[in-house]
């Protein structure tokens, strides 16, 4: 049997029913709980990468997100959905490989990937402060607190908290009652929405055509139908009207010889 190798040198991957990818396996099983642990996919750090631009104006240092993610590339495709990939020394910022980053958590409480969600959550708490006009400043543990609460709320579900979650719920992150709204719609259906400019031309002599088919004058025999119908009813009702008023009349005494 083959000996564990005493460091973080490979990882293999799989894709969860929720899209993300969850470790399946590592090359130093000694420190590392493969157990619920997540990684972020090269579509999400390029996202992460995009939340954290506007943060800079805020103290936000690039560096403390490197040190968090241990990079790794794509090696091979080792089947039943599962992908191999290889550590690399490369910067999630600088790099022009796609790269998964695995966050640092084998100290989860004073790891680099702890010191990493401490610094996000001030920074945005600055943001945040800065944007909107709070009646009381917003502060780090109020912040903390409710998506704590979020978080406890899926342990207690038995689900395990993707990282990529984990920090757009920070970076995403906006007190109850200051979120935008999504425009409505104007409810229209779609018969409603559309123009004269969408239905097809017809030429003249298509129409003349369509004019002349008798197979499309049903409706036009129908109405005529029922006119003729109507007036029928109506001649029928007046005769009736009239007899009424004849019985109605009062009936002269006739004289005596």
């Amino acid at each position: 049997m083959a000996k564990s190798s005493s460091t973080l040198d490979w990882c293999i991957v799989r894709l969860g029913e929720d899209h993300n990818w969850w470790v399946n396996e590592v090359s130093d099983p000694v420190r590392w709980d493969v157990d619920g642990l997540s990684i972020v996919d090269p579509r999400q750090v390029d996202y992460l990468i995009e939340l954290v631009e506007p943060l800079r104006d805020y103290g936000f240092d690039q560096d403390t997100l490197d040190v968090a993610f241990i990079p790794f590339r794509i090696e091979k495709d080792v089947g039943d959905g599962k992908v191999r990939l290889k550590r690399v020394k490369e910067s999630l910022f600088d790099s022009e490989d796609k790269l998964f980053a695995l966050p640092d958590i084998v100290d989860d409480e004073n790891g680099p990937y702890a010191d990493l969600l401490d610094h996000l959550t001030r920074c945005r708490v600055k943001m945040l402060n800065d944007a909107f006009e709070f009646e009381s400043k917003l502060t780090v543990d109020e912040v903390e607190d409710e998506i704590r609460e979020d978080q406890n709320a899926s342990f207690i579900e038995g689900k395990a908290i993707h990282t990529f979650d984990e920090l757009t719920a920070i970076l995403d992150y906006v007190p109850a009652g200051y979120e935008s709204d999504d425009d409505d719609g104007d409810g229209s259906s779609d018969e409603e929405d559309i123009d004269d400019a969408d239905l097809p031309d017809i030429d003249e002599e298509d129409e003349k055509s369509l004019k002349g088919d008798s197979s499309l004058k049903w409706d036009d025999d129908e109405d005529e139908d029922s006119d003729d119908e109507d007036d029928e009813e109506e001649s029928d009702d007046d005769e009736d009207s009239d007899d009424e008023e004849e019985e109605e009349k009062p009936r002269g005494k006739s004289k005596r010889r």
